[in-house]
């Protein structure tokens, strides 16, 4: 394997002056791996042997253990300060989540040796009990501040607020926060109550201080923004280390979304570093911290590390994944349907403006149950979470898009309520959040230049093979998922103003690959349905 070194023209001198190193500390770490156990391809999705042999698959679990290992090893064997992180979203994403949940997650973590992981929102989607499996299974903390878990009887003590590493003779304390809308975004259950992330992190940053815990990081679950928001307020946090929102950071690539680290100017006018290493496994973040004898950061520099075909994925893990994928890969490579191009399902896409994902979902949820009279559809682009390639489309591929297990759900709603849905959807376009709303059955229009609840428009529906502009008092039939027919990212109004629902469709997954068999071979298109002004 290529030893991979720091540039020196990456280094971010964060006071004049600094010539000696007092404390540096590496930091190893992952974000929002999502189930990625296999290898990934370019779209995300899982990469075959065919792709391992032509050399064009990254990541997957077995790629993270060897470079952390190689990492973690050559680190310690030159005397260096090495922790390895986790800022939280293993859960959901392939079918070795659904079919072995959380302990094969804690299996797997336990192998590889992460010293501390954040909660994501994803670690709810079982709800509290499913949380369970992979805290009561792992041999480090897992950890989040914000969380009030004092009438869960699931999680009652079984999640702390922060954790301290002792590593080379120094304290080292973890504090974490996850994101306050997880309730309309997972299944924490009514017993889970959220804090401010701020407020909290900085709370937990003032006792850790009191303690005589002098560097303290940061490993959040809320978000690239949240984050900038939180090293601008949060007194006490050096670091940041982050996930939630799948972001690219880096240095040396155009393409990325800002620096690696990107550099925000912290309350007490000190600059905080906030690194993040995209998702799905692809990269591993490594981020070198420097202290001086007080615990003041002096510099911050790093570069995520691309697990690519240069990675010689860890033959034990190989060895374990390939006994767990044998009841998985018959159903995975069942061929479905042709496609005559890619189908894009990139979050970048499907969370900002129609896309060829979000066409095929909403249009096989519509074609579905179109005898019902239902005449809409609507589908959450933060439920699709992978593109599929042209050519011969497997369940594999459609399980990866569609991992959750969701179910279609119809139901009757005014065109107001329709409205606020689509209002809803664009309600956190900036974040990009998943609640943004891919349809069927419906054209609107929105710009992000306006005030939130006001920046929807033009909503048109189809009357008689002609499109009319929605009628806020008419009674239409919708269909959707049950995640998003139960108020989910943000869908409050289905769930309170929804008529006559029924959410024990068949799985969404299903519906999408019997819907592209029927229309094989498939032409992915766009059509104009969703406009941005």
């Amino acid at each position: 394997m290529q030893t991979r070194l720091l540039a020196s023209a990456a280094a971010l001198a964060l006071t004049a002056g600094a010539a000696h190193a007092d404390y540096t500390l590496h930091v190893l770490h992952i974000n929002d791996l999502h189930s990625r156990i296999q290898s990934i391809n370019k779209y995300d999705s899982t990469c075959g042997d065919e792709g391992e042999a032509k050399g064009e698959c990254f990541g997957g679990i077995a790629r993270v253990k060897t470079e952390i290992n190689a990492m973690r090893d050559k680190l310690k064997a030159e005397g260096a300060n090495v922790i390895v992180l986790d800022a939280g979203d293993q859960y959901q994403g392939s079918l070795f989540y659904s079919t072995y949940k959380g302990k094969l997650v804690a299996e797997l973590m336990t192998d590889i040796g992460f010293d501390a992981m954040a909660v994501g929102n994803h670690e709810f989607d079982d709800g509290p009990t499913g949380t369970l499996e992979l805290l009561d299974n792992v041999t480090f903390p897992v950890i989040s501040g914000n969380l009030d878990l004092s009438s869960s009887t699931e999680l009652k003590g079984k999640i702390k607020d922060h954790a301290v590493l002792e590593v080379g003779g120094e304290k080292i304390g973890i504090i974490s926060a996850l994101a306050v809308d997880t309730p309309e975004t997972s299944s924490p259950g009514p017993n889970v109550t959220f804090q401010d992330e701020a407020d909290s992190l900085a709370a937990d940053a003032a006792a850790l201080e009191a303690e005589g815990v002098t560097k303290i990081i940061a490993l959040t679950h809320v978000g690239y923004v949240k984050d900038q928001a939180i090293a601008a307020k949060a007194e006490g946090v050096d670091a940041i280390i982050g996930g939630h929102s799948h972001t690219y950071l880096s240095s040396t690539d155009e393409k990325a979304a800002g620096p690696f680290p990107t550099m925000v100017k912290g309350p007490s006018g000190t600059e905080v570093p906030i690194s993040t290493a995209y998702a799905y496994s692809k990269y591993l973040g490594h981020t070198v911290l420097t202290f001086d004898d007080a615990g003041k950061l002096l510099k911050a520099e790093g570069e995520p590390i691309l697990l690519d075909a240069s990675v010689t994925p860890d033959p034990e893990m190989v060895a374990r994944i390939k006994e767990l994928s044998g009841p998985i890969d018959e159903l995975k490579a069942k061929v479905v349907a042709t496609s005559e191009g890619d189908i894009d399902g990139n979050r970048d896409s499907c969370r900002a403006v129609e896309c060829t994902m979000g066409n095929l979902v909403a249009d096989a949820q519509l074609a579905r149950v179109k005898d019902q009279g239902v005449t809409i559809s609507i589908a959450n682009g933060g439920g699709l979470r992978a593109s599929i390639a042209g050519g011969e489309v497997t369940m594999g591929d459609v399980l990866t898009v569609l991992p959750f297990q969701n179910t279609l759900a119809t139901f009757q709603a005014k065109g107001a309520t329709i409205v606020k849905a689509l209002e809803n959807g664009v309600s956190q376009y900036e974040e990009a959040a998943g609640r943004f709303a891919q349809v069927a059955g419906l054209h609107y229009t929105f710009d992000i230049s306006k005030p939130v609840g006001e920046r929807v428009s033009d909503v048109m529906v189809e009357k008689d093979g002609k499109w009319v502009p929605i009628d806020p008092e008419a009674t239409y039939g919708v269909v959707t998922n049950n995640y998003v027919r139960n108020g989910g990212d943000g869908f409050k109004m289905f769930a309170a103003e929804g008529m006559n629902a029924y959410d024990f469709g068949p799985d969404l997954a299903d519906v999408t690959a019997e819907f592209l068999a029927a229309n094989q071979p498939y032409k992915p298109y766009t059509d104009g349905r969703i406009v941005k002004k």
